[in-house]
């Protein structure tokens, strides 16, 4: 306990590391305020109670921290932000030029101005369908019937997600961490709470402790996962560094951390919107077998369900992985700055190789990672409450793992740069290490 409240005074004691925290809780409390304010035109007292909803739009609402239940002006939250973000990582890999471009920090540049753009679009997009949502599950609570609401309302909901894609960077570049991933994980914590408090109430205590302890060992095999790493040898050829002053560095060795969860959670996000499609094409037919097969397949507690969902992550993560990874390109690379993998043959030889352990590793961790977002419904099987239940795993939970693990590590890094202990007496706290993650 001494150690925490002397790590405490240390992160405080830091001018600049205390001016980044102070910061960031201010625009997350920002955030968290802005959720609570209802669109004009909108009865919040008449809103439907759809705190349980499951599929996309359950995630969804994950993802906005509860605004998009709430009808608030950050319904959307940054949702459209993240989708044109993964669009352009993916348009990168397949469009040459993009790929050249995010290569120089001009390009960069570029393909962040281009992604606001496609932010947008997608923000009015999602403005739009969001209104049907309001109109056909809650048209009680719209108290309007001028034809100026919808117009009205789809510039408060891009302009709402804009603010909240602001807030992100902001955060990223004068706080702490990652702000659009700690915007996202703000919402999920400020769930946590009320789940916390429901599942206290209806269960004894014996059974309430026994689901703590349990919650605590997914938490740490979270953090397994997340850190797990397979560290391939390197050696390095003699080089002179420097122009001025030559330095000759020979035979310098070195690791490339092959991630065992790459991909981070983009898997069960593509997983749970798949499995919304089921529904959404059911709606257009009357048969009982149709209705019957959509209803297992939206159940997080039927076999068929957890199947299809743990298939569908493997194969995403395999997917995903073979996406954002290039065995090829890290091969030339090495190859330029004269590293080599002792015993392989630098070029195609080291590519089969480091793709070869890359398939090896990836199965286990895709395994581990179905496991991990099946395990909300079987605990939910077993009478936990169901708010609860998705903290046992699953997106939420991968999400805070990361998030905090990658903001303690930039904080153990001031720490460590001036001369202070850092927050692990064992080793230094590796964070995500991985880009496309949230």
């Amino acid at each position: 306990m001494k150690k925490i409240i002397e790590t405490f005074k240390n992160i405080w004691s830091i001018e600049e590391l205390r001016k980044k925290i102070i910061f960031t809780l201010i625009l997350l409390l920002v955030y968290r305020v802005g959720c609570f304010v209802v669109l004009p035109g909108v009865d919040p007292n008449l809103l439907k109670d759809s705190s349980g909803q499951n599929g996309l739009l359950g995630m969804l609402n994950m993802f906005a921290g509860g605004a998009f239940n709430k009808a608030s002006i950050f319904a959307l939250g940054i949702m459209p932000y993240i989708s044109a973000s993964i669009a352009m990582q993916l348009a990168q890999i397949a469009i040459p030029q993009l790929q050249k471009m995010s290569k120089e920090e001009s390009g960069r540049r570029k393909i962040n101005l281009i992604t606001r753009y496609v932010t947008v679009g997608v923000t009015l997009f999602q403005s739009i369908a969001y209104i049907a949502y309001l109109r056909n599950e809650n048209e009680a609570a719209i108290m309007t019937d001028s034809f100026l609401w919808p117009i009205l309302t789809v510039i408060i909901l891009t302009t709402g997600t804009l603010f909240v894609m602001w807030l992100g960077e902001k955060i990223t570049d004068n706080g702490i961490g990652n702000g659009t991933s700690l915007i996202i994980t703000a919402g999920i914590i400020a769930r946590f709470p009320d789940s916390l408090i429901q599942e206290y109430t209806s269960k004894p205590i014996l059974i309430f402790l026994i689901e703590i302890v349990l919650m605590v060992l997914v938490i740490m095999v979270i953090i397994l996962l997340v850190q797990g790493t397979r560290k391939i040898p390197l050696n390095y050829a003699r080089r002179i560094v420097g122009a001025t002053s030559a330095k000759d560095i020979s035979g310098n060795r070195d690791f490339i951390p092959i991630k065992v969860n790459a991909a981070g959670v983009m898997p069960i996000i593509f997983a749970q919107a798949m499995l919304f499609i089921p529904s959404t094409v059911v709606g257009f037919s009357d048969t009982e077998t149709a209705q019957g097969l959509a209803r297992s397949l939206s159940d997080p507690g039927s076999l068929a369900y957890n199947l299809v969902y743990s298939f569908l992550v493997i194969a995403f993560t395999y997917l995903y992985t073979a996406l954002i990874f290039n065995p090829t390109q890290m091969a030339d690379d090495l190859k330029r700055n004269n590293g080599f993998i002792p015993g392989i043959k630098p070029g195609e030889d080291t590519a089969n190789y480091i793709g070869v352990i890359m398939d090896r590793i990836t199965l286990p961790g895709a395994i581990f990672l179905a496991i991990i977002g099946i395990l909300p419904g079987v605990i939910g099987a077993f009478g936990v409450t169901q708010g609860f239940a998705s903290f046992y795993g699953g997106t939420s939970m991968l999400i805070m793992v990361a998030v905090v693990l990658d903001t303690l590590q930039q904080i153990e890094s001031h720490l460590l740069m001036r001369h202070y202990d850092g927050l692990m007496k064992t080793g230094r706290i590796t964070g995500r290490q991985t880009t496309p993650s949230i």
